[in-house]
C-alpha cells in the first residue's frame, strides 16, 4: 500500500497557526514550534496552503510569484527548514499548486495587459465577446456576475472562474504549460513530497461545454503526472475538484493522473445524515462512487479552509441544510455555509466526536482542518471564509498562545467569549485533562493508522438496521472491521450476531457481546481480536 492511501492528513493554514516572530501572523518558525504537537497528535502528512508572495485578496490562492515565499512566513530558507523539520519527525508535507489562474499583479499579467501585441498576451484568455462559453457556471455568485472582466487599458475583456482579480492562465499555450512543470520543479527540488492542485476541472475552455473537466485537462494531467514520475518518483498530486463521482473518476486515470482526489460529495451528506437521523443520503453517494484504480485513494474531510459547500446536493437538501445549520443568512456564502464544525454541532463533544468516527471509518484517506481536534469556533462577524481561519488556540494566554504581538496587530482576532473563546477551549487545556476531545480523537487517529483495512477495505452495510443507525463492514484480506454509529440522540440496542468474537478497537481488551447498546451519538470499532493494536 503507498503511504497516502493510509494517511492521516492535516490542513494548516500557516497565516492561522502560530507566530514566531511577534508580528501577529503565523509563520513558519512559529509552525517548526509546534511540530512535536502535529507528531503527538498523529498527523503523517501536512498540507500547507499557498505560502507565495501574494497581494492577498484570496488568502494566498492570488498568487503573484510562484518562486518565492511571502515574506510574512519568513525566507526561502525557513521554508527549507520547515520541511527538514517535518521529515525529521517521519511526517510529510504537500503544499497548494496553484494552476488554474494567478493575481492580476502578477507580472505576466501586469505585462500582458499592456498591449495585445504583450509577448505575455498568450498567456491568458482574452476576447472582444463577453457571452463566449456562456455556458459556463459562476462559481462566486455572491461577488461575481460574469466570468469574464474588461480590461480598460488593453480594451479587451479577460477570462476568470474566481475573482475577477485572479485571470485564468491559458493552457493552450505550450509555453504556460512548460512555466508549470518548470515551478513542480522548484518546489520538489526543496524535497516537499506532493501537491494539492487547486482547482483542476477550469483549465481549458471550449465553445459549445460549460468548460469543466474537458479532454485537454486530462491530457495535462498526465503529462504532469509523467513529469514527476520520472524526475521525482513517489510525490503525490492530489486533486481538488468540487465534482460529482462519476466526473472525478477520469481524474484518476488508469492510475496515470492524480493518485488521490478530494470526495466532495461525500461531505455534506455525514451532516446531512445526522440532521436527519438517517444514513441513506451516505449510502446513496457512496454507491454511485466508482472503484477506483488500485494505487489512488479518496481524500475525504468535515471542514476546511473554505465554505462547507453544498454544489454537490439538490437545491431541496440545500436549503435543508441551511435552515438546519446556517439559520442567519451571515453564516452562509455562495452556495455553502461558512462555519467550522463544532459550532455546526452546537458545541455537543458526542456529535463532534461522532462525525470523527465516521471520517475515520469510511473509505478514503481523512483529512483533519487545523484546531478542529479541540473544538475551535468562528467568528461568523469576519467577512468571506476569515470566520474559519482565526488563530489556533493553544493555550489561555494572550491571543491564545498564537502571538505576543498586540491584539490589533493580529491578522486575525482569535476567537473569544464563553463557547469557543480561547481562554477555554485550547489545545493545552486538553492536553492536560485524560479523556477530553482531544485526547479521544487522537486515539481515535493513532488507532485508525493501526487499522489499514480502514483504508482500502471493501464497504458492506447492514442494512437490516433501522435508518438511524449507521453500520457497516469494512474488509480485505481476511482483515474484518465493523463500525456502528447511532445518529440519534437516545440510547439503542442491537442485536447483532456479527459481533460475536470481536473486540473493541478502541477499548483495549474489551469483548464485545452480540447484545450492543450504543449511547446517544455513541460508536464503536469492533475488530478480530489478533487485528487489535494499541495505539
Amino acid at each position: 500500500m503507498n503511504w497516502y492511501e493510509n494517511a492521516i492528513f492535516y490542513e494548516l493554514y500557516p497565516r492561522a497557526f502560530a507566530d514566531g516572530n511577534g508580528d501577529g501572523y503565523g509563520d513558519f518558525a512559529g509552525i517548526r514550534s509546534r511540530l512535536d504537537y502535529l507528531e503527538w497528535l498523529g498527523v503523517d502528512c501536512i498540507w500547507m496552503t499557498p505560502v507565495y508572495p501574494s497581494p492577498l485578496r484570496d488568502d494566498g490562492y492570488d498568487v503573484s510569484s510562484y518562486y518565492g515565499i511571502d515574506p510574512m512566513y519568513g525566507l526561502m530558507e525557513d521554508f527549507q527548514l520547515t520541511v527538514d523539520e517535518i521529515h525529521r519527525r517521519g511526517m510529510r508535507i504537500i503544499v497548494d499548486l496553484v494552476v488554474n489562474h494567478t493575481s492580476d499583479l502578477h507580472p505576466w499579467f501586469v505585462e500582458a495587459r499592456r498591449s495585445k501585441d504583450s509577448p505575455m498576451r498568450d498567456y491568458y484568455v482574452w476576447t472582444n465577446d463577453p457571452e463566449k462559453y456562456s455556458e459556463a457556471r459562476i462559481i462566486f455568485i455572491d461577488t461575481e456576475e460574469s466570468n469574464w472582466a474588461y480590461d480598460e487599458h488593453s480594451g479587451e475583456y479577460y477570462w476568470h472562474r474566481f475573482y475577477s482579480n485572479q485571470p485564468d492562465l491559458n493552457y493552450d499555450n505550450p509555453q504556460v504549460r512548460a512555466e508549470m512543470m518548470k515551478i513542480l520543479d522548484f518546489w520538489l527540488r526543496m524535497g516537499i513530497d506532493g501537491f494539492r492542485v487547486d482547482a483542476v476541472p477550469y483549465l481549458f475552455e471550449r465553445d459549445g461545454t460549460n468548460c469543466e473537466n474537458l479532454p485537454e485537462t486530462h491530457e495535462f494531467i498526465r503529462e504532469m503526472r509523467r513529469y514527476v514520475d520520472e524526475h521525482y518518483p513517489g510525490t503525490l498530486l492530489l486533486a481538488e475538484a468540487n465534482q460529482w463521482p462519476g466526473d472525478l473518476l477520469p481524474y484518476f486515470g488508469d492510475g496515470d493522473e492524480f493518485q488521490m482526489c478530494f470526495h466532495f460529495p461525500v461531505m455534506p451528506r455525514l451532516y446531512m445524515a445526522l440532521a436527519q437521523k438517517d444514513r441513506q443520503s451516505v449510502v446513496d453517494i457512496l454507491a454511485k462512487t466508482p472503484p477506483i484504480p488500485a494505487g489512488c485513494q479518496w481524500a475525504t474531510f468535515l471542514r476546511n479552509h473554505d465554505e462547507l459547500t453544498l454544489e454537490m446536493v439538490t437545491d431541496e437538501d440545500r436549503q435543508f441544510m441551511w435552515d438546519y445549520y446556517a439559520p442567519e443568512s451571515r453564516q452562509r456564502l455562495n452556495l455553502g455555509i461558512r462555519r467550522r464544525l463544532a459550532p455546526l454541532m452546537d458545541g455537543d463533544r458526542r456529535r463532534i466526536e461522532l462525525m470523527y468516527s465516521l471520517l475515520l471509518t469510511l473509505p478514503g484517506a481523512p483529512v483533519l482542518y487545523y484546531g478542529d481536534e479541540i473544538g475551535m469556533g468562528d467568528n461568523v462577524a469576519l467577512d468571506d471564509r476569515n470566520g474559519v481561519r482565526t488563530p489556533m488556540q493553544w493555550n489561555d494566554s494572550a491571543n491564545g498562545g498564537f502571538s505576543t504581538a498586540p491584539l490589533e496587530n493580529l491578522y486575525n482576532p482569535p476567537v473569544s467569549g464563553p463557547d469557543y473563546g480561547y481562554t477555554h477551549t485550547n489545545v493545552l487545556a486538553q492536553e492536560v485533562t485524560p479523556g477530553s476531545m482531544l485526547h479521544v480523537i487522537r486515539h481515535m487517529v493513532r488507532t485508525r493508522r493501526e487499522i489499514p483495512v480502514l483504508a482500502r477495505g471493501k464497504l458492506t452495510w447492514l442494512d437490516h438496521l433501522p435508518q438511524h443507525v449507521m453500520c457497516f463492514w469494512r474488509e480485505n484480506g481476511g482483515q474484518r472491521v465493523l463500525a456502528l454509529h447511532n445518529l440519534t440522540d437516545e440510547s439503542i440496542t442491537l442485536e447483532l450476531p456479527e459481533a460475536d468474537g470481536l473486540h473493541d478497537a478502541l477499548n483495549e481488551d474489551s469483548s464485545v457481546e452480540t447484545e450492543i447498546t450504543l449511547p446517544p451519538y455513541g460508536f464503536r470499532w469492533l475488530i478480530e481480536p489478533t487485528e487489535a493494536k494499541s495505539a
